[in-house]
């Protein structure tokens, strides 16, 4: 395992990070308190430190299992907690992104994780309701209280997350070091807006569901639908087209579909740290061997091709050439380019 520098800051976490949606049996799936344990004693023996969890996980008993396996190294964690979504139905204000609601959540997520702070707080999902100006103080107050070190945010519009970026560097507030967004092969449409926001901002992406759901490890195509729908976006054609070419790749490597998908999304041109998710200990296992896998310049390609979105506008009109030419004078290709 190697480490990476969690956006515009010193933090050092591992080049996956471990997801934990599943621990817990309380949503009738997932992994019991032994299986929890030792998946996590699998991603950290192979040198992982960078676990992400949310208070709305199982009930709260994700962080509580996390909590209990990191007492005796808390140190060595970094872990990753989400407020917003609700943890009762009976408190209007215990749900949201407004500060009662985060003030509240965080004091409930300490004492699950059993720690007195949490290295990275994400806003789990925009409310469409809380000024940003709000959210970005109070989690503020909470890194200069202590209780928080770092702050990221998720599944929120590129153009309210720009605004709080803005507002956090004129005030002299924190700001966010991750972004944590739905992203993979078959799920390419924040780079319309959402990445280069991150890019422009030093926040490194933290993509959620880099397998889609399982698609891209070939499953779907085998026949083992489960409980997807017919008309699902992961088996359409597509999408049977992107995961037949991943396919071929991992057989032209000898290697599994899963180890191409998460590499490709581990090798793009942004930061990018994928979440990565097990009820099992061999399907932790079984993940990491991505990092063993070596993608050529062709295979990259290949993958961006048969993957390619419509950027839309202004994205599309403003890769046109006849653009290009009256923007920059026939120089565009002689400007060096901010990275």
């Amino acid at each position: 395992m190697k480490y990476k520098l969690l956006g515009n800051s010193g933090l050092k976490v591992s080049e996956l990070c471990l997801g934990t949606m599943g621990f817990g049996k309380e949503w009738n799936w997932g992994a019991d308190k032994e299986t929890s344990f030792a998946v996590m004693e699998s991603f950290t023996n192979a040198g992982g430190n960078f676990i992400d969890t949310a208070n709305r996980y199982t009930d709260g008993t994700s962080e509580k299992y996390i909590g209990e396996f990191m007492q005796a190294n808390r140190d060595h964690f970094v872990v990753a907690t989400k407020y917003s979504l609700h943890d009762n139905l009976t408190n209007v204000n215990a749900s949201g992104n407004n500060r009662k609601n985060m003030m509240r959540s965080v004091e409930l997520s300490l004492k699950r994780l059993n720690t007195d702070f949490i290295d990275l707080l994400y806003l789990h999902i925009w409310d469409n309701l809380t000024p940003i100006d709000e959210v970005m103080r109070g989690l503020d107050d909470l890194v200069r209280q202590g209780k928080v070190n770092y702050i990221g945010i998720s599944d929120t519009p590129a153009w309210i997350i720009s605004k709080g970026q803005t507002l956090a560097e004129l005030m002299g507030w924190s700001k966010f070091i991750a972004l944590q967004v739905e992203y993979s092969l078959l799920q390419r449409t924040p780079e319309r807006d959402l990445i280069p926001m991150a890019k422009h901002f030093g926040m490194t992406v933290t993509p959620w569901a880099p397998l889609a759901g399982g698609a891209l490890t070939g499953k779907y195509l085998r026949g083992d639908k489960g409980r997807l729908p017919d008309n699902s976006k992961r088996l359409n054609e597509r999408a049977v087209s992107i995961t037949q070419t991943v396919i071929d790749i991992a057989n032209q490597l000898g290697v599994a579909a899963a180890h191409v998908a998460l590499k490709w999304t581990m090798m793009q041109e942004f930061a990018s740290i994928p979440i990565v998710g097990a009820t099992k200990v061999t399907q932790m296992e079984e993940n990491m061997k991505c990092l063993d896998v070596n993608l050529t310049k062709e295979h990259i390609e290949k993958l961006n091709d048969v993957s390619k979105i419509e950027l839309g506008f202004p994205g599309d009109f403003l890769n046109e050439e006849g653009v290009k030419m009256v923007t920059f004078g026939g120089f565009y290709d002689k400007i060096e380019k901010r990275k």
